[in-house]
């Protein structure tokens, strides 16, 4: 099941846990028979007709080669905005009253409301039937919801894919919207190879002549360490590089670690230097205060090290990076939004090794020897990339795929669009 992950929304979310705590949809009459109208429209589910195996289902969601970044995707999302204006002048979708967790197997009243929403957005086909019972076609089509909202497919209602389907028909058609314009301002041309990293859906693309070529999955800042949005050209990548620890983590985490625990810097191989170069012992400073604020913190390379085995430089004003992390189950999980403000990937030999592809020597073997050797090693690029930090919460691929995040900064405006933690 989902984790549940609101702040702003957990009264409701946790209601849903409850038997009977959430009303059941009624609706008007002109509305009931507008969303009926949509349930037996023939254009409904025209996007997988023959329904086949929930994994390929999800596979075509997900493995587009299309960048968000371009201008085939702000046409789709033209496209998609016309058919949720329909959705809505029609009546919107009907809401799913579950007071447990839907699934497979499962008999409910609250089922038949699932099957009506999802052939309302089109995951799931007109003739799909209005069983209250939870079947594997259902499955397949609430596999198909999940993965493009970037959740885990699952097939299973949980309280974060409650919540996700209750988002009303208008307030989605504005999210789309707003992502229209959003989506305009970068559909220039962005070079023949670049860097993009979406910041609400936690994903890097590394775009080679229209075409992405790799995606990786990230890790980016908490809702008060944001992550900028930038755009900059990337200049160089470091092996085994050290770690700086900026002023901001100074000061919120390390000074109040080093209170409790005074042996934290040496056992995670951190050095201080002050402003001269000279290496000041932790014992010799006053960590009551926040005096520790004017020294370095400078971490040593290797496995502890908070970038691990490499790090992706770009200049820019707000001091952040991409980067390694010794920390990979953090990948693993749904919502990635951990860091400090820099971007954490994952499989970051790949990317690097694309990065490197114009810089003569550096092949997977070389690299692979160095970042062994735990040499700190510096290596420029020879053609620099540019690389874009956006903020796309919202879009559309070919095949009439829509694409919808969680907007985790709070950018969109609607707070029904904030299902997630405001302290992750």
């Amino acid at each position: 099941m989902n984790g549940l992950k609101s702040t702003s929304r957990r009264a409701f979310l946790k209601s849903a846990g409850t038997a009977g705590a959430m009303a059941a949809f009624t609706g008007h009459a002109a509305a009931q028979s507008s969303i009926m109208e949509i349930l037996q429209s023939p254009e409904r589910g025209n996007w997988d007709d023959q329904f086949d195996a929930a994994g390929q289902r999800v596979s075509r969601v997900t493995n587009t080669r299309m960048p968000v970044l371009s201008q085939e995707t702000a046409f789709h999302v033209e496209g998609a905005i016309e058919r949720y204006r329909q959705i809505v002048a029609s009546g919107g979708w009907p809401r799913v009253n579950a007071n447990k967790a839907l699934k497979v197997g499962v008999q409910d009243n609250a089922v038949r409301e699932l099957r009506r929403r999802l052939i309302v957005s089109g995951d799931l086909p007109r003739n799909a039937g209005d069983s209250a019972t939870f079947d594997t076609f259902l499955d397949g089509a609430l596999k198909r919801y999940q993965a493009r909202h970037g959740m885990t497919a699952d097939g299973v209602v949980g309280n974060y894919t409650l919540a996700a389907l209750n988002v009303s028909a208008p307030v989605r058609l504005g999210q789309l919207e707003t992502n229209l314009v959003r989506l305009r301002s970068m559909s220039g041309f962005l070079g023949d190879r670049y860097v993009m990293v979406n910041i609400p859906a936690a994903q890097i693309e590394a775009v080679e002549n229209g075409r992405v070529e790799q995606r990786h999955k990230a890790i980016v800042g908490k809702t008060d360490r944001q992550t900028p949005i930038l755009s900059s050209r990337i200049h160089e990548v470091i092996l085994n590089p050290y770690w700086t620890a900026p002023k901001s983590i100074i000061r919120k985490d390390i000074i109040p670690l080093m209170r409790e625990d005074p042996t934290y810097l040496t056992r995670n191989k951190i050095r201080l230097f002050d402003q001269q170069g000279n290496e000041v012992p932790p014992e010799m400073v006053d960590w009551s205060t926040e005096e520790a604020v004017d020294l370095r913190f400078r971490q040593d390379p290797g496995k502890i090290n908070a970038m691990s085995s490499t790090k992706i430089n770009f200049h820019n004003p707000h001091a952040v990076y991409m980067h390694d992390t010794p920390q990979q189950s953090l990948f693993g999980q749904f919502m990635r939004f951990e860091s400090s403000g820099c971007v954490r990937v994952h499989n970051i030999q790949e990317l690097t090794l694309w990065l490197l592809e114009s810089s003569p020597g550096w092949d997977r073997a070389r690299v692979e020897q160095v970042v062994a050797s735990g040499v700190n090693t510096e290596v420029p690029l020879e053609v620099q990339i540019p690389v874009y930090f956006v903020y796309v919460s919202a879009w559309a691929t070919d095949g009439g795929v829509v694409h919808f995040r969680d907007d985790i900064y709070k950018r969109d405006g609607v707070e029904e669009l904030q299902l997630t933690s405001t302290t992750l």
